[in-house]
């Protein structure tokens, strides 16, 4: 296997992250760039590019601590859109976001459920129709977005319906993160849905939760990488004693840490999404990097605030972002013991756990 990116996956890399480095409007500027609309179909004015192309969007956005809503647009909408959707769906919802004009975004969490096989959540026949009650946690950009992807258990299995936040029926309760990015808990009591409302069914939650985390993992390598760099440049510059802080033996030690940490969860990340990319079964690569990422990434990027000192706690310098959004992405994984004990589960072969 080869993981080296391509020239187009090189290019894609090269132009998100010379348009992040444009201070004014960087949601507007990957939109006009066309790198929003990589994984559209080509009648949808799209590259017909997938995940292993999206994922250096991703990255790079993670890498520049860019406060964009590209994980929740493209990981839990675009992609499973493209994947799942019929052509109504997919040229109703994805032209806008492509655009910068609109975003989507899924509901994965329930209370005490993060990323759930099974949902709590029920879509139920009533009166003629089809109605959907439950509530959903920690979703991102819920208030802002055209619909949410949200899986819910049937009669015959399990769903995800393309819900409308704005429709009667849904209680859109604002949450705090880290970040400050727009978050929500959903609930949702008697929510009436059509049929063409509904995205898939069958298989149609575990794809969804494999776009989500794949896209999760690529943002959260390029957070790490960021921070890394952000630290080494400090460590570099910074003096003491008449030296540069990189000098000292104990400083250079724990930033080895840091590379190894940080390398490590590429590794796994690129192993993961090279995978899904290709077609083959990547559930197994998903858990492993999920792991990795939410057990050393918050230790990382904590060893990187203190090596930054007093500076490394100052709102006015970019660290914090990067810190922030990384305990974000390590709570919307589940945490470093879930992941261990999900990927635990995998390999005693238990049923159910190959989609979260």
């Amino acid at each position: 296997m080869d993981f080296a990116l391509d020239d187009t996956q090189t290019e894609i890399a090269a132009l998100a992250a010379k348009v992040l480095g444009v201070p004014d409007d960087p949601w507007r500027a990957l939109a006009s760039a066309g790198l929003l609309a990589l994984a559209l179909p080509p009648e949808l004015e799209g590259d017909g590019l997938g995940i292993a192309e999206v994922a250096q969007v991703l990255t790079e956005v993670g890498r520049a601590a860019a406060p964009v809503p590209a994980h929740a647009a493209l990981a839990l909408g675009v992609l499973p859109i493209e994947t799942l959707g019929t052509p109504a769906q997919r040229a109703a919802l994805l032209p806008p976001v492509a655009a910068g004009e609109a975003l989507l975004t899924a509901a994965l969490h329930e209370p005490s459920a993060p990323l759930v096989a099974e949902p709590a959540t029920t879509a139920r026949a009533a009166g003629g129709r089809w109605v959907l009650d439950g509530v959903k946690t920690a979703v991102p950009y819920a208030a802002e977005a055209r619909r949410i992807l949200t899986p819910v258990s049937t009669p015959h299995g399990t769903a995800v319906y393309l819900v409308d936040p704005h429709a009667d029926g849904v209680t859109l309760v604002p949450a705090r993160n880290s970040a400050g990015t727009p978050e929500c808990t959903v609930r949702l009591d008697a929510v009436a849905v059509e049929e063409a409302d509904l995205l898939a069914d069958g298989d149609a939650v575990a794809v969804l939760h494999r776009f989500a985390l794949a896209g999760a993992l690529a943002h959260g390598d390029g957070l790490l990488a960021g921070a890394l760099a952000l630290t080494v440049k400090h460590v570099g510059e910074r003096t003491q004693f008449g030296r540069p802080l990189a000098t000292f033996q104990a400083v250079a030690g724990q930033i080895a840490d840091v590379y190894v940490a940080a390398r490590t969860v590429h590794l796994a990340v690129t192993s993961a999404v090279w995978r899904l990319a290709s077609g083959l079964d990547a559930d197994a690569e998903l858990d492993v990097a999920a792991y990795w990422f939410a057990s050393q990434a918050p230790q990382a990027v904590a060893t990187c605030h203190h090596l930054h000192g007093g500076v490394g706690v100052d709102e006015t310098y970019p660290l914090h972002r990067y810190s922030s959004a990384v305990k974000d992405l390590g709570r919307a994984l589940g945490g470093a013991a879930h992941r261990l004990g999900r990927l635990g589960e995998r390999v005693a072969g238990v049923r159910g756990c190959t989609s979260n």
